[in-house]
């Protein structure tokens, strides 16, 4: 790997879409992207969240009301 390599990853990852999901991945720390809106295009966006190492279930309690707020079970794109 050469320095630019390196150099373009880190500013990727602090800086730019993939910020947050590598360190959930790294941790071990439970984390969901759940698809609470959708682009212009049809496609989902999806909004990332993570809950401290062993706390599965807030995430599940949390997907369930925003599920229930905002049923995502349909949708699909065009």
């Amino acid at each position: 790997m050469q320095d630019n390599d390196l150099d373009h990853y880190c500013q990727a990852l602090f800086e730019e879409e993939i910020a947050i999901t590598p360190f959930y991945n790294t941790s071990g720390c439970p984390a969901m992207t759940v698809p609470l809106h959708m682009s212009a295009g049809g496609l989902p966006v999806g909004i990332h969240f993570g809950a401290p190492f062993g706390d599965e279930a807030t995430l599940f309690r949390l997907a369930a009301q925003l599920e229930a707020a905002a049923p995502w079970f349909d949708r699909v794109p065009d």
